[in-house]
């Protein structure tokens, strides 16, 4: 027997052995609780997760361990159809008998993409922040092509002519 269409609420706690699990290496621990909500009905499923935690991380600076508070929430749509198949990140189609969805990888995904891409330690940010903005920004050759722009602006004699033109 399933799932009835409407609403059903889902609990979970994920550890260290989940993300072992996942075989991965973006998150070595953490510890998160999941809120699902999934909501069927006769041709589709939607399920709502709102995911909150603290993710054990490594500095890239320091290479310290450190925890990262993470909120996520995201939305995955389920399709009734003849097979399997994932249409685009959030819509996927699932075979009509399919009695067991397994929402571990969507948890996962939804909380290494709520992970900041600079993992820096929370002592290291006040003074990241800070040289930032002090920082100089030098690309090379792009003041050159700048100069050569302008010089080949100044000498070409068709700017001359209407120059002249202007003049008058």
């Amino acid at each position: 027997m399933g799932l009835s269409n409407s609403p059903h609420v889902f609990e979970f706690e994920s550890g260290e052995r989940f993300f072992q699990e996942m075989d991965q290496d973006v998150i070595a621990d953490g510890r998160f609780r999941t809120k699902l909500i999934l909501d069927k009905s006769s041709t589709m499923i939607q399920l709502g997760f709102n995911i909150s935690g603290v993710a054990k991380l490594i500095c890239d600076r320091s290479l310290e361990e450190f925890e990262e508070p993470v909120q996520a929430e995201g939305k995955i749509i389920l399709k009734f159809g003849e097979e399997n198949l994932e249409l685009t990140d959030e819509i996927s189609l699932i075979h009509r008998n399919t009695n067991r969805i397994n929402v571990a990888r969507y948890i996962f995904e939804f909380i290494a993409l709520a992970i900041p891409v600079k993992k820096i330690h929370p002592k290291l940010r006040e003074v990241s922040d800070d040289e930032e903005e002090h920082k100089l920004i030098y690309v090379s050759g792009a003041g050159e092509m700048e100069n050569q722009e302008e010089t080949a602006k100044e000498t070409d004699p068709r700017w001359a002519a209407l120059k002249a033109l202007n003049k008058k």
